[in-house]
């Protein structure tokens, strides 16, 4: 079972602020980093599979991002300088110490992914595929926002050496064919420039809230608990990669129609499905253009109905249950998809960021009644196999 303690970590990241050494944005928060650069990740490996015929781990893509995301979590805020040095000179010793105060928090679980951590980190020999593209997708999302940073930082001391030292990292990642492709400045980094600005858009924006947590962060941790649900569930490896990837993308309409609150979609008869409507005509005119043709079915497929669980058979989408992909359908041939799971994580998610900031004593009526609300409709839920209940029992008030 899920642990409280690791479902708390995940969100320790939406305080541990970047940059913050420069004048930069108000949130410009570890969080919405690591969503960024998982987002990138998929880029480069979606680029690397067309362009050079490569047979990319995705599961290992994944599990990967969320042992980086732990590993940066328990370290802190380290300047990046002495961050590399320490483990250019310690990294051993260094790894041991994080690994150390991830066992608790790992353990529990039906796939033992502190052994899997320890193998990713202790491991020698040559870096995999997998690796590398998230060592450029790091160093792409950080150029990202120093991009930003240099505009309102231009002329402070060490910014010149901050901004040759990124361009040298991702330089040594030319190799691969997404890093020369979004060098180029073209559709799809505009893409990614795109999805950028969900790191802008605060959630409970009606709300004050601690911590403040974007769109963007939210997709990620909704994108980590649809893993650790899918792990505990021996998906197969297809389900892995769908459930993963279509809980980071599950909010992506509202980069172009704003955080839409359930309430308001739900206050007029009909006005959900007509919101529906306009973001997927968005879709179809601003995103997808941006984006290599052959991306779009897999895309829609994430988006498209993206609370409801699926499968691809004979060539068709089929609405199933997740209790019947546990059955029947757990196999790479079917493309299972458990829109189920990501609807419960994502209500999971919401319902942690009001017990946080309600637990710090920074509460308002739309988080309590979001809180309420969040709990009566989930408390006795099981689905899968999951015990969503048990999930949210953690965090009651």
């Amino acid at each position: 079972m899920i642990r409280k303690e690791l479902l708390e970590l995940l969100y320790e990241a939406a305080s541990i602020q970047r940059w913050n050494d420069h004048i930069r944005p108000e949130h410009f928060t570890e969080l919405d980093k690591q969503a960024h650069k998982m987002v990138y990740a998929f880029v480069l490996a979606k680029i690397e599979e067309a362009d050079h015929g490569a047979e990319i781990d995705w599961p290992s893509l994944i599990e990967g991002g969320f042992f980086e995301f732990l590993h940066r979590i328990v370290l802190t805020d380290i300047k990046p300088p002495v961050f590399y040095k320490l483990m250019a000179e310690k990294g051993d010793q260094l790894n041991r110490w994080v690994l150390e105060k991830l066992k608790a928090r790992l353990s529990d679980l039906k796939v033992d992914l502190f052994s899997m951590m320890e193998g990713y980190f202790l491991s020698t020999g040559s870096p995999s595929l997998e690796k590398k593209i998230l060592k450029a997708a790091h160093y792409l999302a950080t150029n990202w926002e120093f991009k930003i940073i240099y505009r309102l930082n231009e002329g402070l001391y060490g910014l010149e050496e901050t901004r040759n030292m990124i361009a040298n990292q991702i330089e040594e990642h030319y190799d691969l064919a997404g890093v020369q492709k979004l060098a180029l400045g073209k559709k799809t980094s505009n893409f990614l420039d795109l999805v950028g600005q969900l790191r802008f858009q605060q959630r409970w924006a009606q709300s004050p809230r601690v911590p403040k947590t974007s769109v963007m962060g939210h997709m990620l941790i909704v994108a980590m608990m649809s893993y650790l649900c899918s792990v505990e569930l021996n998906a197969c490896p297809k389900r892995i990669y769908n459930n993963y990837f279509a809980a980071l993308f599950h909010d992506l309409p509202e980069v172009l129609t704003r955080d839409i609150v359930s309430p308001v979609k739900r206050s007029v008869a009909g006005l959900e499905e007509i919101i529906k409507d306009i973001e997927h005509r968005q879709l179809e005119e601003r995103i997808f253009p941006l984006l290599p043709a052959s991306w779009h079915s897999e895309l829609k497929y994430f988006i498209d109905d993206e609370f409801n669980s699926k499968i691809i058979k004979d060539g068709l989408i089929k609405p199933v249950s997740s209790e019947e992909i546990n059955k029947q359908f757990n196999k790479n041939t079917y493309s299972p998809l458990d829109g189920e799971i990501i609807k419960g994580c994502d209500q999971l998610a919401a319902y942690i960021e009001t017990f946080l900031s309600i637990s710090h004593g920074i509460k308002s009526y739309h988080l309590e009644e979001g809180n309420r609300q969040l709990y009566n409709r989930n408390s006795n839920k099981i689905i899968a196999g999951i015990n969503f209940g048990q999930l949210f029992s953690y965090f009651k008030i």
